[in-house]
């Protein structure tokens, strides 16, 4: 069984390479898969590997200048849900593009999952999913305004059209970790929304914490590697991913006459022309023709 650990902290980096080429060598030497992003605001990724390899990994970032406090989240996967290991430096651990955004100064009020529900039924309480459109459309919580973004960087954008609409309410907001709604929260304390609130942890620990039989999510919860999905008990879901668009499909969506494996799906057969269905094309064969020499072909 692999163990999976989702994990962000926000703190101040001077030297992001400096932190890189370390944190690199670490994960290659302990088997460890998957993605790691640095940048002046923080960490944030998610990761895959052995228990022991993994304790280690969260050592060593814990170690670094103001990560003490660093928390994780846990589940496991039958199999290695990544292909390799990338520690990347970016401008933003979670792209959201306002300068001015600082979750290290004041971020909204923590709910913890076990006092979600209690807050998000209130009559004065909105309930705003932070997360993309196509996460959004496989799960979400009863009752959710669903912004219809196709990324973060969206989000401000859409509560400038929308903000009268919520005059005088609690605005309570989650997504898959919690950490778009570090940003999120600062960002409408910025905008002088006063009572803001996030499930701390995220929509994972909330499925990892609160039984089904007391839940309000409906669905599935879009994680982003190769399980695609997870329900109640951080138990991987039935989702796939269409490996030209990203999305997630269900096994029976093969059978819609706009799937080919790895070119398109039902989703997306009709956002791209002949030339880059064709390359996709050709990208399948390649990775056919690895896989019958054994081969193992890192899908991009």
């Amino acid at each position: 069984m692999i163990t999976v650990a989702a994990l962000y902290h926000f703190t101040r980096f001077d030297d992001t390479k400096a932190i890189q080429v370390p944190l690199q060598a670490l994960c290659d030497a302990e088997g460890i898969r998957g993605s790691l992003l640095l940048a002046k605001e923080g960490v944030n990724g998610t990761v895959a590997g052995t228990r022991a390899g993994l304790d280690r990994l969260l050592a060593h970032l814990r170690a670094l200048p103001g990560c003490a406090d660093l928390e994780h989240k846990e589940s496991t996967a039958s199999m290695m849900p990544f292909n390799r290991m990338k520690v990347r430096l970016k401008k933003e651990i979670v792209t959201m593009g306002q300068p001015d955004v600082d979750p290290t100064a004041k971020v909204g009020n923590y709910i913890a999952p076990e006092d979600w529900n209690d807050l998000i039924t209130q009559d004065d309480v909105v309930l705003i999913d932070t997360r993309n459109d196509y996460e959004v459309a496989i799960g979400t919580f009863e009752g959710a305004i669903d912004p219809k973004t196709t990324s973060f960087g969206e989000f401000p954008q859409w509560w400038d059209d929308n903000k009268d609409r919520f005059h005088n309410k609690r605005v309570a907001m989650f997504c898959t970790g919690g950490i778009r709604c570090e940003k999120s929260t600062n960002f409408l304390l910025g905008q002088g929304v006063e009572d803001v609130f996030h499930l701390k942890g995220g929509i994972l620990k909330y499925l990892e914490e609160v039984p089904q039989e007391d839940s309000t999510w409906d669905g599935e919860c879009f994680v982003f590697d190769q399980r695609v999905s997870v329900g109640h008990g951080l138990v991987e879901g039935p989702h796939l991913l269409c490996h030209a668009c990203r999305r997630p499909m269900l096994p029976e969506d093969k059978n819609h006459p706009g799937y080919e494996e790895g070119v398109s799906c039902h989703q997306c057969v009709d956002e791209t022309d002949e030339d880059h269905k064709n390359r996709f094309r050709e990208r399948q064969k390649q990775i056919a023709l690895s896989k019958a020499r054994g081969e193992h072909h890192i899908k991009q």
